[in-house]
């Protein structure tokens, strides 16, 4: 594959739309939608949300402009599932991509191929995760999988291209050259601006590892949590960033040194992952670059090893995992930025819908983890802001139950195009407009699917409505699960037996129930699915 030099490409990003319209608009004053995903961008790494750990200035101007969602989540925290949602505005029993392994069903039609068809420009750049010919798309770059965070290859049109640099900007740099070049003024666009970061391994750009490396970050309360008052579930995940986080691929610690020490792999791929990304991922230059700043560190953990405790290892492998996640998220804000400042400066800014989401959530050490897979909130949860000058009051809050779900019917109101009758979302527009009281949803419906596989979450699915929890954990245990989410944020306590509980327990049952066969949703089909999965 030939290097390629970014001013040659021009590409396009698919995006998530909101108006605040309620009649089909005129086809020239039909919104712009400008749709910014990161991949599991925890909602406690952006400011708007909390500044505790990091301070993310371009992000937080859609919140300042717009609308803040402090109850927004997914139906399945995993990666390529939830972008099938997003996609299709559908469960993933009803997409069928439950999980990474099987692929999309490309005969499911797609909010982006609707606008398409409705005489919108669109583009897709950065991070897809699954094939490698997204539908309904005038210009696409996206990476093959995951992607690599330096001198990524990218799937086009023309066939894949190889560019020298670092992940984040060279996506910025793809989009706002799309906006410059490939745009059509007389047509709305959707564009997808799709991060790969801040995705496992984290390798933050030059820039930020100089800076994020020194930096210490707050623990979270439970950092050393044993599991107790919950079910097998927890206990059996692993997630625990001390015992199955990679040493080599995710803490960046020489394979080496690790030898030398008598740390063995923590996966098969450990040092593989490690070799991919930095001995044989980067420019010469690069990785001098590199080990210039991790050199002395994996120097520093060589000579004080002998002497750590569990405990001292944990709170190290912690501190270095924050250092790198959320030296990615810099340039994710950054980037946000550079291209929030081209739209206004070129005019577009007030008609065009700017979205900010994650694909899922993500665990930041809190019950000792990394990782998502769960309904607990830090999983579940996802961020998102929504902007749209003069139509979304500026610096609104809304703690209203939503989903990914939401987002294709909403991006199709917003251009005046009524959504499809089998997708399963509901458009946000009656929120977007302040309108609370239209809102009816008191219950959300969320199913993982995923297991036995990397991390061991357990399948299970749930209700969740703003003030409780029940989960229900199947496939090798039959266990049940309940939380206060008011009296127990933190999700430490399960209730599901406390007689103090027993009918707002039997309120949920009858709840979630309900939710299973309103989104069509059953036994046989958990059994289907099982069977393809043990069969594939």
């Amino acid at each position: 594959m030939k290097a390629n030099k970014l001013g040659l490409v021009a590409a396009g990003a698919a995006v998530l739309g909101l108006s605040c319209k309620n009649q089909s608009p005129a086809k020239e004053t039909r919104p712009n939608i400008l749709f910014i995903m990161s991949d599991d961008h925890a909602y406690q790494a952006i400011s708007a949300y909390s500044d505790k750990l990091i301070q993310t200035p371009s992000i937080d101007r859609i919140a300042t402009d717009g609308m803040l969602f402090t109850n927004a989540s997914v139906t399945n925290s995993i990666c390529a599932p939830s972008r099938a949602v997003i996609l299709t505005g559908k469960h993933s029993h009803i997409n069928g991509k439950i999980d990474n392994h099987f692929p999309f069903d490309t005969t499911n039609v797609t909010f982006p191929q609707i606008l398409h068809e409705a005489g919108y420009q669109t583009a897709m750049f950065g991070k897809l995760h699954f094939g490698n010919s997204p539908k309904g798309f005038d210009e696409y770059m996206i990476l093959p999988g995951q992607g690599v965070y330096y001198n990524p290859d990218f799937i086009t049109p023309r066939g894949t291209e190889t560019i020298e640099g670092y992940v984040t900007d060279i996506i910025t740099d793809l989009t706002i050259n799309w906006l410059e070049k490939g745009r059509q003024p007389d047509k709305p666009f959707l564009l997808m601006y799709l991060h790969k970061a801040p995705h496992r391994e984290w390798l933050p750009a030059e820039r930020h590892y100089k800076e994020f490396i020194s930096k210490t970050f707050q623990e979270p309360a439970t950092l050393f949590d044993d599991y107790s008052g919950r079910g097998s579930a927890a206990h059996k995940a692993e997630m625990n960033i001390l015992t199955h986080m990679n040493w080599a691929g995710d803490s960046k610690i020489d394979p080496a040194i690790l030898n030398e020490l008598g740390i063995p792999e923590t996966a098969n791929w450990d040092h593989r992952a490690y070799e991919n990304n930095i001995t044989k991922g980067m420019t010469t230059q690069q990785k001098a670059s590199w080990d210039s700043v991790y050199g002395p560190m994996n120097e520093a953990f060589r000579k004080a090893y002998p002497s750590m405790s569990r405990e001292d290892l944990m709170r190290w492998r912690y501190q270095r995992y924050m250092q790198d996640y959320l030296g990615c998220i810099a340039s994710v804000d950054e980037g946000v930025g550079r291209v929030l400042d081209w739209l206004e400066d070129n005019g577009l800014r007030e008609n065009t819908i700017v979205v900010y989401t994650s694909d899922q959530g993500f665990y930041l050490g809190e019950h000792g983890w990394f990782d998502k897979r769960f309904i607990y909130d830090e999983s579940f949860k996802t961020p998102l802001l929504v902007s749209w000058p003069g139509k979304i009051p500026q610096g609104s809050k809304c703690d209203e139950l939503v989903q990914n779900l939401d987002f294709a019917p909403t991006f199709l109101e917003a251009a005046g195009i009524q959504a499809p009758s089998d997708m399963q979302g509901k458009s946000l527009m009656p929120l977007l407009r302040g309108n609370t009281a239209g809102w009816n949803r008191d219950a959300v419906y969320y199913h993982y699917y995923e297991y036995p596989s990397v991390h061991m979450v357990k399948r299970h699915y749930g209700v969740v409505t703003k003030d409780f929890k029940l989960v229900h954990f199947y496939y090798d245990v039959d266990e049940w699960e309940m939380y206060d989410r008011k009296k127990d944020p933190m999700e430490l306590n399960n209730v599901y037996n406390d007689p103090a509980y027993a009918s707002i327990l039997e309120n949920l049952k009858v709840k979630l129930a309900a939710l299973r066969v309103y989104y069509k949703d059953s036994g046989e089909l958990d059994k289907m699915y099982i069977e393809k999965y043990e069969n594939k």
